[in-house]
């Protein structure tokens, strides 16, 4: 296993893999995120699942940003930094592209911890800062393709990144429309 870690090419792909995976989970978190707060629920799909469902595909997209952080950070071929992760705009590879994906990060961070803590925060508070999700994923997105491999590159990576923006553009209208 460490020797799958050091080697360049692995670590390049699973930096890509998981970049391309986390458009899709965290378009599908945003998108159950949406349709958790329509209220809209039935005998065959209650409301509770959405809610459930999102938070869990919240928690497997945290996991997958941390290896693709750690990736991103081990792979020597560009110089991102530790605290490149955490400050926004200041590493020597790509700054705006890269600073985007730690403004995405950032607010990812903040929307965890206040989640976690949510019953000690009055309501408004909580829904104010969890709204800046939709930053963090628009933030994700630009990062994707701005430094994204795939994102505009290949078929499929366009695809997946069209179909991603419609989707939340989608669930955005049908939410207000509800």
């Amino acid at each position: 296993m460490l020797d799958a870690l050091t080697d360049e090419k692995f670590v390049w792909y699973l930096m890509r893999g998981t970049g391309v995976t986390l458009l899709v989970l965290f378009t599908v978190s945003t998108v159950l995120g949406i349709f958790s707060t329509a209220r809209a629920g039935n005998r065959f799909w209650p409301r509770f699942a959405t809610q459930a469902l999102h938070r869990n595909v919240s928690l497997i997209s945290l996991a997958l940003l941390v290896a693709h952080v750690i990736t991103a950070v081990v792979h020597t071929f560009v110089d991102i930094r530790w605290f490149d992760v955490f400050i926004p705009f200041v590493g020597p590879y790509e700054p705006l592209w890269v600073g985007l994906g730690t403004l995405s990060t950032d607010a990812i961070i903040v929307i965890i911890a206040t989640s976690l803590v949510r019953e000690r925060l009055n309501h408004r508070s909580w829904r104010i800062i969890h709204l800046s999700a939709y930053a963090a994923w628009l933030f994700g997105v630009l990062h994707g393709i701005g430094i994204g491999t795939d994102a505009t590159k290949t078929v499929w990576g366009l695809a997946a990144t069209v179909v991603s923006i419609g989707l939340v553009a989608a669930s955005v209208v049908v939410r207000f429309a509800t």
